[in-house]
């Protein structure tokens, strides 16, 4: 079926879910949950694949083993598309992010050294003062205070220097739009705006090489 938005009730099955994050909730919601929060993802997905690649959609599940929240259930429905793409919507409404939001230890190496290097560095101040100027917050996973060890605490770019990863983000608070296929059209221009940051991604920083067990 062709995609068209999220209704209202998707986002009461989320409202629910955060007053009552049950087993039971669940159980009782779950046919809400998959004809009007999974399905319009799965075929929001299936429109974008041609352009953007193949999506995937996260498991609802919490992984609690190491956190003292032990709710059992996300109170969001998250999907990754193609390679650099994120799609995310919650009771509150739809979010989208791309790039890379954390990066492995060579990675972080890399990109730091282009970030002060002359050219990708002035390249990299172009894309992110475009993407600022397309209304997309730019961002990491986390950052450090100062500069990091060997690079200069005063330099042009330290902003930078502090990410430890590079993603931009946009979050649209619900609507009427939701519920139409101007969802779909709203996530395509974030990722058509989010283009030249994945570019300078690919070029300078690239995909780690180092074994899982050491990032």
């Amino acid at each position: 079926m062709a995609f068209k938005g999220w209704p209202v009730e998707a986002l009461e099955f989320f409202e629910g879910l955060e007053a009552e994050n049950t087993k039971a909730y669940w159980e009782r919601n779950k046919p809400t949950y998959e004809s009007v929060v999974r399905a319009p993802m799965e075929e929001l997905l299936a429109e974008l694949e041609p352009t953007w690649g193949v999506g995937r959609i996260f498991r609802p599940y919490r992984d609690v083993r190491f956190s003292k929240d032990k709710s059992p259930y996300k109170t969001n429905i998250a999907a990754v598309v193609g390679g650099s793409g994120y799609v995310h919507l919650d009771s509150r409404g739809l979010s989208a992010g791309s790039g890379m939001w954390e990066m492995a230890p060579d990675q972080l190496e890399r990109y730091r050294d282009s970030v002060v290097a002359d050219r990708p560095g002035k390249a990299l101040s172009e894309v992110v003062s475009k993407a600022r100027s397309n209304g997309l917050d730019v961002m990491s996973h986390g950052e450090l205070k100062t500069a990091p060890r060997g690079y200069p605490k005063d330099h042009p770019r330290v902003e930078f220097l502090r990410y430890k990863g590079l993603a931009v983000w946009k979050d649209w608070p619900a609507g009427a739009w939701l519920g139409t296929k101007k969802a779909k059209d709203r996530i395509e221009e974030f990722l058509t705006a989010s283009k030249p940051l994945n570019a300078w991604l690919a070029k300078n920083v690239g995909p780690s090489t180092m074994p899982a067990s050491k990032r």
